[in-house]
């Protein structure tokens, strides 16, 4: 998949994170390991070649311009996972090492046997081919952690473009990973604003079977009293799907907290997101604040 200019802004921000020397994918004057790299002997003991950690890889061919958006990512077990930061693919492999051969399993049903070949190992820089011939690079990544490495938030990242976080129910949504930090804990996952505000400020989505979406969203407006506020609507990120609404305006001369509440009936229970906030004073800052969880919760999609 070729990306164009962007691309290329892509592959030189690759450089500046990675310890195998200089790499430029903008102009074929500036030499790399990868250019400088010939096939070694047969002593490449292969066990020690990929250790955990995430790999971009691209062929050998394309090294001029590559496309840096696919990845291989070592758990350290045996196992793995290539994952695709343009499409959001991601598919599990295990794999054994050789003398100079590495055996992939990919796919976790009926997977299919690759054997990949080392001709090359140096550092953080490995090259070799599957058995189709096609010589490929793969590029060590330093500080990325393997647990909580995303290939599309990665490329994203790159780009400047919002991250996606896709929860195991089948909802997503868009946030700015600059200034939002999330937490995921079964059935309940937070969004904190990290950014400058007053207070906390934060998305708390949640899933449950206890209640559907209108009693879940009449149980929180009960804490509240006669102060709570009920609207209904569709809900965001779909058509024709009923939303129930409650808020809390901030109190004057209070500490300026509020809370929004909107629900949905979603499988076999509610789907909740509860928006904590506080105003500071500071029209601008709260505005930003604001601005931020309403992109976010206007980003939600949903597979089904």
């Amino acid at each position: 998949m070729k990306m164009g200019i962007m691309k290329k802004v892509l592959a030189t921000t690759f450089a500046t994170v990675l310890v195998i020397g200089t790499f430029s994918a903008c102009g074929k004057e500036t030499a790399s390991i990868a250019d400088d790299a010939t096939p070694t002997s047969s002593a490449i003991d292969a066990k020690s070649v990929f250790t955990k950690g995430v790999y971009v890889t691209y062929p050998e061919s394309e090294k001029d311009d590559p496309d840096l958006t696919q990845f291989y990512v070592f758990f350290g077990d045996g196992s793995g996972s290539i994952e695709d930061g343009a499409n959001g693919t991601a598919n599990y492999f295990e794999y054994e090492a050789g003398e100079d051969t590495i055996e992939f399993h990919i796919g976790s049903i009926d997977p299919v046997v690759d054997t990949f070949t080392v001709t090359y190992f140096e550092d953080y820089l490995i090259k070799g081919h599957f058995s189709d011939g096609e010589e490929l690079v793969f590029e060590h990544l330093t500080g990325v952690d393997v647990d909580t490495f995303n290939a599309v938030n990665y490329v994203n990242g790159i780009f400047g473009d919002p991250s996606v976080y896709t929860d195991a129910n089948g909802w997503s949504i868009k946030y700015d990973a600059s200034c939002i930090t999330v937490n995921q804990g079964g059935p309940v996952t937070t969004f904190v604003y990290t950014g400058d505000c007053a207070g906390t400020n934060m998305i708390t989505a949640t899933y449950t079977v206890d209640n559907d979406a209108e009693g879940a969203v009449k149980e929180l407006g009960e804490q509240w009293g006669e102060k709570a506020t009920y609207s209904e609507g569709t809900f965001p990120g779909t058509e024709d799907v009923k939303g129930y609404w409650v808020s809390v305006g901030p109190e004057e001369g209070g500490s300026g907290a509020y809370v929004t509440a909107i629900a949905r009936d979603y499988m076999d229970g509610a789907l909740i997101f509860e928006l904590d906030g506080h105003n500071g004073g500071d029209e601008a800052m709260d505005n930003q604040v604001a601005g931020v969880f309403s992109d976010m919760i206007n980003s939600l999609e949903f597979a089904n």
